[in-house]
């Protein structure tokens, strides 16, 4: 694995040769550090969101009103991960997943003070998006008193190729509260 400043670097599990800036579906799930029941609790197959699933709730659905490029498909909040299906919609057809894009600072000098970026987090790719919307969430939780409150830092997706796959992970995400509560009645009888 890579060291970066004497630190581990988790190497990211994005496609190279995908521009997340194009338009596109994507299917995103985002979970919290140490899957931290955050935001309720699921009684009777149906999730009941408490202050801070509210405020997550609240940031998706604003999501394509500060970024009218994206719409919220679907999604769901669970008490320690969100799903939702993420569409990026480009004026330009013609950058559909034309170039790689890498999202790592690099440093050209061992001194600080000669650092130069050379990349940054481009605007407007599945990236940046899931960034600003997880430190919005953050901002406002920490600030009804989750102190605490953090996200894993970073996130699954998957692109969405077909309506076929699409119809099957729209139900994935309506059935999710019920399999989840099943899931922890088998986890219960185990012990």
């Amino acid at each position: 694995m890579d060291l970066f400043r004497e630190t581990y670097r988790v190497a990211s599990h994005r496609k190279s040769n995908i521009d997340y800036a194009s338009s596109g579906r994507y299917f995103v799930t985002i979970c919290t550090a140490n899957r931290d029941t955050a935001f309720g609790e699921i009684r009777n197959g149906i999730m009941g969101l408490n202050d801070a699933g509210c405020v997550v709730a609240d940031e998706i659905e604003r999501t394509p009103m500060v970024r009218p490029y994206v719409a919220i498909d679907n999604w769901i909040v669970m008490p320690d991960h969100v799903h939702m299906i993420v569409t990026i919609r480009q004026s330009n057809p013609d950058a559909r997943n034309a170039h790689p894009v890498e999202t790592h600072q690099r440093c050209v000098s061992t001194s600080v003070g000669q650092c130069i970026p050379l990349f940054r987090r481009r605007p407007h790719t599945l990236g940046s998006i899931i960034a600003q919307w997880k430190f919005m969430c953050t901002k406002r939780i920490r600030a009804m008193g989750h102190a605490n409150f953090a996200w894993q830092s970073n996130y699954y997706d998957r692109i969405i190729r077909s309506d076929t796959e699409g119809h099957r992970i729209r139900r994935y995400i309506k059935m999710n509260p019920r399999q989840w509560e099943q899931n922890n009645k088998i986890i219960q009888l185990r012990k």
